[in-house]
């Protein structure tokens, strides 16, 4: 037997893939070896690409991949890759796309068959192990696919070569337009937007439902700079039903990946790193712009979850909790009245029945519920009892899995989300966690320069860093920077973008970026897309800390920030025209390029109280320096007044005199 015909997972950094290390398939991982196996072998490749949180990928993994007969069957005809797409986001946006194209949807598990080459020729998503809905079952595929290969191989040469050229054709860059990014182009923009609004309800579109985080955070900075009630409407809507539904967790904070149904009541009961670096980021923004209670109980609560369930060992942070629990959606979550009354006594269980709305006919499966929390409660301090004398008793309950994996973007938007609330709401305990999770970031993924994907145990894997890897990162060290004045994070900032700006860039389009490097693998096709999604695009990612890096940086290397980031947001601008729900994150770094940026420089002589309030009060996208006269570049020439601290309020070239006061700085930042 060949020494290959093995399952090699176990040596991965990925849990999702060790999950399939006892599978009695043959799975690889991704790589040369692979690939040339199956040249050897002169069989096709069947790609399964998931992640460890995913529900429906230990589905088909307990329905097939776990099964001696399928396995053999895989085996037999096959060489089977095993792909985390949280670890491999490039490989998983070629074959999505391809996917998309084949059958015009998408989804985890994704099932790709290539040929040795790499060119997909059939793709689709879960396969149940009996025909269902229209479905082969899978093994009556794998049948179909060898059979094809064997007998019709002009018919496969002629698909992959067909869908090949249809990826390559889609992976150009956005057309230039005659588009200017202006005023009037983002108010049109939140305008669209708004007429998508599902008032009732909140949020955009019906189920399933996602948290629209990006898009969240770019209306709010429209509202700041515009001051149209109806944005700010909008927002306080979204963000208020959200915190208030199931998708929240209303005992451990912290966000759900998505709502099955529109009203948010029932979450997929997954929680990932990035929405809930997402979401404190804009609760944040939210709870000091407007001082809602909600919004800074969501801020704090949220926080607490990261760092109490996410946060690793070595201070960086995990990539999600799992959907299921013991194969169980919701087996951790979920409630009955005659639970509650269990925990709490009848009086203050009959309590939270009403005010959780527990209900005996259940909003969820078998009678049970999902928390909510409609109404604000009558007495806080008993709520604070029940709630933590439930989450105390949940906590005996099996939980879900944990997928260990610490991914480079993901970290650097939580370092950027823990930095801004910390400093803008008071709490030094979350910039001293952002800092400990960018030292060690930087520590581990950083090798030679070049950044690494993902790290698991302190072990650092091998797949390398991506756009927005170095977007992520470097935005979330300027952050850093801002709330601790900290000269440290500068130089590594500026050095994640000089390597962005060297290996991403399209030299034919200026201002469009590859999402890959360009001395990394070669694929079908190099992936490149602008448009944001659950997680902002590696593109409008690398315009943010691009666009506040020009205002911390020295005067020469300020200038090439500048002009790329210009040059970025004028190639997006017929995405904010045309598909502005697409491109949340745009219309944030959009809306903060539209002001300048406006940049607060406060001069301290020791005493904070003008700088605090220059972070409290500051528009979101503004940067707001701190420090000694002198002691960074936007301190330069900038002295205390009459020995008291002093705040300079820039809007691009054009600065205020300066102001000692906070009412001074409060209406100096409101014009």
């Amino acid at each position: 037997m060949d020494p290959r015909a093995r399952n090699t997972l176990g040596g991965s950094t990925s849990p999702y893939l060790r999950q399939h290390a006892d599978n009695p398939v043959h799975w690889q991982q991704w790589g040369p070896e692979a690939i040339e196996w199956a040249r050897e072998r002169d069989v096709p490749i069947l790609l399964s690409i998931g992640y460890s949180a995913c529900h429906w990928c230990h589905v088909m993994a307990h329905e097939s991949f776990e099964d001696d007969a399928v396995a053999s069957l895989m085996n037999e005809h096959f060489v089977c890759i095993k792909v985390d797409r949280e670890e491999r986001p490039d490989l998983d946006a070629v074959y999505m796309n391809a996917t998309v194209a084949m059958t015009g949807q998408g989804g985890w598990p994704m099932t790709c068959f290539l040929t040795p080459d790499g060119a997909p020729f059939y793709c689709g998503t879960y396969y149940p192990p009996a025909p269902r809905g229209g479905m082969p079952s899978f093994t009556q595929l794998l049948g179909a696919i060898a059979d094809t290969w064997r007998d019709r191989r002009s018919d496969v040469d002629n698909a992959a070569e067909s869908v090949a050229a249809e990826l390559r054709r889609g992976a150009d860059g956005i057309p230039t337009a005659d588009v200017a990014v202006n005023a009037a182009l983002l108010d049109a923009a939140a305008a669209a937007v708004l007429k998508d609004e599902d008032i009732p309800r909140g949020g955009f579109g019906g189920a399933p439902k996602f948290p629209p985080s990006a898009l969240l955070e770019g209306l709010l900075r429209t509202y700041e700079r515009s001051g149209n009630a109806k944005v700010l409407e909008t927002v306080e809507r979204t963000a208020s039903a959200m915190a208030r539904g199931g998708i929240y967790d209303q005992l451990g904070g912290g966000f759900a990946r998505y709502s099955v149904d529109a009203e948010w009541v029932v979450p997929h009961f997954e929680k990932m790193l990035y929405d809930n670096a997402q979401l404190l980021r804009v609760y944040a923004h939210l709870g000091r712009r407007t001082g809602s209670e909600l919004a800074v109980r969501v801020t704090e609560e949220t926080a607490q979850f990261l760092l109490r369930d996410l946060r690793t060992e070595n201070g960086s942070f995990a990539s999600a909790l799992d959907a299921d629990t013991a194969g169980v959606e919701g087996l951790t979550y979920v409630w009955t009245p005659a639970q509650l009354v269990d925990v709490l006594g009848a009086e203050d269980g009959e309590w939270a029945s009403h005010l959780l709305t527990v209900t005996p006919e259940g909003t969820f499966e078998k009678g049970a519920s999902v928390l909510q929390l409609l109404e604000d409660p009558d007495d806080w301090e008993r709520w604070g009892r029940v709630r933590n004398a439930l989450f105390a008793h949940r906590a005996t309950r099996p939980q879900p899995g944990r997928d260990d994996k610490v991914v480079t973007a993901w970290n650097g938007m939580t370092i950027t989300a823990l930095a801004e609330a910390g400093a803008g709401l008071g709490r030094p305990e979350w910039i001293s966690a952002a800092a400990e999770c960018a030292r060690t970031v930087l520590g581990l993924h950083l090798v030679d320069g070049r950044l690494r994907r993902a790290s698991l145990g302190s072990v650092v894997g091998e797949p390398v860093g991506i756009l927005e890897d170095y977007a992520c990162l470097a935005t979330g060290l300027l952050a850093l920077f801002q709330a601790t004045g900290d000269a440290e994070w500068l130089e590594p900032a500026e050095a994640l973008l000089a390597r962005a700006l060297r290996h991403f860039a399209d030299a034919e389009q200026p201002g469009s970026w590859f999402d890959t490097a360009d001395d990394a693998e070669v694929l079908v096709t190099r992936p490149r897309d602008p448009v944001d999604g659950a997680t902002p695009s590696g593109a409008s990612c690398l315009a943010e800390a691009l666009l506040t890096a020009a205002a911390v940086a020295e005067a020469g290397t300020s200038a090439r920030y500048a002009a790329a980031a210009a040059a970025s947001l004028d190639r997006v601008a017929l995405l904010l025209e045309r598909a502005p729900r697409s491109a949340g994150h745009w219309l944030a770094v959009a809306e903060a390029s539209v002001r300048g940026p406006i940049q607060v420089a406060v001069a301290t002589n020791g005493e904070t109280g003008l700088l605090d309030a220059a972070r409290r009060l500051a528009p979101g996208g503004a940067v707001v320096v701190g420090g000694e006269p002198g002691s960074s570049p936007l301190l330069a020439d900038r002295p205390l007044v009459g020995g008291d601290s002093a705040a300079y309020v820039c809007r691009g070239f054009v600065c205020d005199r300066p102001v000692s006061t906070i009412g001074d700085l409060a209406e100096a930042l409101s014009r």
